[in-house]
């Protein structure tokens, strides 16, 4: 009857010692998998994206004045395309402070606006642009045609009218180094969430 009671007790505290040796396992294994998971996001917003707020109306309807958008950063985007949304950011372009603008040419394009009809031309095609808020009838201080220089792009807001963008010669033909990087997609508001085109 006692080498019963001892196999038993025996069993039972090889049993507990198990489960305590499984909790402690995956105790680690989630302190592991939580560690690798902050590292990755440290690289991730590090090496590979940013988060930046859009401050103003220029680019209505597409982004709102607040919002919060994610962008794949300078050291992974070096090829600006037509229609993409970018962050420019030098010291002679408000203040020094990111702004957001879309890619309407790059290097070697000729840009031509009809700002009586609101319509942009780009090498002699004129643009489908469903994204913008109003037809382009502001024209700032830059006369057209205009050729873009190799090595840059030309930006304008998607609120026509109540953008300062390359129209302008404060901004003018942008050098693709002040490029901070391609806007991926709206992170805040919760409401409007979802990628940017």
């Amino acid at each position: 009857m006692r080498e019963q009671g001892n196999a038993s007790g025996a069993y039972g505290a090889a049993a507990q010692g198990d489960r305590a040796g499984r909790f402690k396992s995956e105790f680690f294994e989630w302190g592991e998998a939580l560690v690798i998971s902050l590292t990755v996001i440290v690289l991730l917003f590090t090496f590979a994206v940013r988060l930046i707020g859009v401050d103003g109306s220029s680019m209505v309807p597409t982004l709102q004045d607040r919002d919060k958008v994610i962008l794949l950063n300078n050291l992974l985007y070096h090829d600006p395309q037509k229609g993409d949304v970018v962050v420019l950011a030098k010291k002679s372009f408000q203040d020094g402070q990111p702004i957001v603008k879309r890619v309407i040419a790059t290097g070697g394009d000729t840009v031509d606006i009809d700002f009586t009809a609101g319509e942009v031309f780009v090498n002699g095609e004129k643009l489908n642009e469903p994204y913008i808020n109003e037809p382009t009838h502001e024209q700032l201080t830059m006369t057209f045609p205009q050729t873009v220089p190799e090595g840059c792009i030309f930006v304008m807001g998607d609120n026509r009218n109540r953008s300062t963008d390359s129209r302008d010669v404060s901004i003018g033909m942008v050098d693709t180094r002040y490029v901070l990087g391609h806007v991926l997609a709206r992170v805040l508001p919760v409401k409007s969430i979802g990628a940017v085109s």
